[in-house]
């Protein structure tokens, strides 16, 4: 949870208990009740809204904790996918260099072949020429 909503969830249950006590403590001094019954009754308002802000508290830190949480392991997710697909595709790209070397030694083999056969040509075809004149 970000430092401005945890100042949000703050501010929020802060102004719930003032607002509340503010409200008991009108609602209290309205009504016609002797001094010792008011302060009785301020107190119980004051104990009940801090309990009610101290239960509001733990489910907001229970809530934030659970956010995080979640968001850690949709994170670790993420990365453990991201890190498979990048295995799989040096996979693939060590398979293509590897078909590309074996496709190139071919090439280079058989165009050595060719180049021999056409050298043996071309020195039997000296030969022959040579011959035919030295024949004449």
């Amino acid at each position: 949870m970000s430092d401005s909503s945890n100042s949000f969830s703050k501010g929020f249950i802060i102004g719930t208990v003032i607002g509340g006590l503010a409200g008991a403590i009108t609602a209290l001094l309205l009504a016609p009740k002797t001094g010792a019954e008011l302060r009785k009754d301020i107190a119980d308002k004051s104990s009940e809204l801090y309990d009610k802000a101290t239960d509001m508290l733990a489910n907001t830190q229970e809530t934030a904790s659970n956010t995080i949480n979640e968001g850690r392991i949709r994170a670790q997710k993420i990365v453990t996918d991201a890190r498979r697909q990048a295995e799989g595709l040096l996979a693939n790209a060590e398979q293509v260099l590897t078909d590309a070397r074996s496709k190139a030694k071919n090439f280079k083999e058989n165009l050595q072949s060719k180049v021999e056969t056409v050298k043996d040509a071309a020195k039997a075809g000296a030969e022959a020429f040579k011959n035919e004149i030295d024949g004449k």
